[in-house]
């Protein structure tokens, strides 16, 4: 991993690391609620599967899910 280029004077350094805190943060809630949405999906998708009715519906929902949680997880 090559470190970020300095393109900031040093005095502001406490800012830029408050910043890329922020960012890592958000990069990891984006990823838990795309699992946790994914997980919801999937759910639907089952539940759906247990009626002959909206079992054409179910299995493309549970697949999608299964893909958002796989996603989300790498």
């Amino acid at each position: 991993m090559t470190p970020r280029p300095r393109d900031y004077p040093w005095i502001l350094w406490p800012f830029v690391a408050l910043w890329d805190l922020l960012a890592l943060v958000l990069g990891l809630t984006g990823r838990l609620v795309g699992a946790l949405l994914g997980c919801a999906l999937m759910i639907a998708g089952i539940a759906l599967c247990f009626t002959l009715v909206g079992l054409p519906v179910g299995i493309p929902l549970a697949m999608l899910g299964g893909a958002v949680m796989l996603r989300s997880v790498f």
